[in-house]
């Protein structure tokens, strides 16, 4: 039914419901995750979760067999893929496999916006575990890599709302892209971190979600202090929905928290811009 409500409105009456029927996570990724944030996991376990979704498996072979693993012989079987990269890379894996197809739209301006956000969600995740090695933290690359896929997962929570809205006809306005960036850019820290809080993910994923644009944060989180860096990178790349490409990196202060250098700095732009290595199927 349609209602003279403006969107804003219509979009904080569906945050106020169950945010875990949003349907921007995986069961079984997410569960992956919350086994292994509490150290509880076996092989065994982990086969048995992702054994519950076999398209998701299906779709984590995809990922494993994917150019940005071309060092490695082909994987057949989940399981040697869990012996082969471990447990955290395999979860890591179902998350990424399970997101990939959560970012589409019938409504062609929330699909571009999702498309560009899956774009820059990927880039970031790839640079933010680039940059936790090279800047001497390789033991939280892997949470790197997670922190960095869904530090936005806000902005997929509003663009799937809007989208809902709109396919259901509740809202007569007519979405634009000034429109929708102005919702994206005011409510997605927020709503990122109540998902993250509401899916009962690491506490460390959540901090990402609302603090990876805010000027005052912990510079002692090096997990959130990467993801920041890569974000940026991200950023002035072109592999962001608002590109800055005149932002200088090096007079950023995570650049100086990580201690990384200029001459990396210009690394980690290749490393976003060519992230799409990870892209399903490829």
């Amino acid at each position: 039914m349609t209602t003279d409500k403006p969107i804003i409105t219509l979009i904080q009456e569906h945050l106020k419901g169950d945010l875990t029927n949003l349907p921007v996570f995986s069961s079984v990724a997410v569960r992956l995750q919350q086994a292994l944030s509490r150290r509880d996991f076996t092989i065994e376990s982990v086969l048995e979760l992702i054994s519950e979704d076999q398209s998701l498996a299906g779709n984590i072979l995809k990922v494993a067999n994917s150019s940005y693993y071309a060092g490695l012989s082909k994987v057949a079987v989940i399981k040697d893929a869990i012996v082969r990269l471990g447990a955290q890379e395999i979860a890591n894996m179902a998350m990424m496999a399970s997101q990939f197809e959560t970012y589409r739209s019938s409504n062609e301006i929330l699909n571009q916006h999702m498309l560009a956000l899956w774009g820059h969600a990927l880039s970031c995740a790839v640079g933010a575990k680039w940059v936790a090695r090279k800047a001497g933290y390789p033991e939280i690359a892997s949470e790197a890599f997670m922190g960095g896929l869904l530090h936005d997962i806000g902005k997929l929570a509003l663009l799937k709302i809007m989208d809902d809205i709109c396919r259901s006809g509740e809202c007569k306005v007519n979405l634009t892209e000034p429109l929708v960036n102005e919702i994206l850019g005011t409510m997605h820290e927020e709503v990122g971190y109540n998902l993250m809080r509401s899916w009962n993910l690491p506490e460390s994923y959540a901090a990402i979600s609302i603090y990876h644009h805010t000027p005052d944060y912990d510079s002692g989180n090096i997990l959130l202090v990467t993801v920041r860096l890569s974000n940026a990178a991200c950023r002035k790349a072109g592999k962001d929905i608002n590109p800055d490409p005149e932002l200088s990196l090096a007079l950023l202060p995570e650049v100086h928290v990580l201690g990384i250098k200029e001459i990396a700095l210009a690394e980690l732009e290749i490393v976003v811009e060519d992230a799409g290595g990870l892209e399903m199927g490829s």
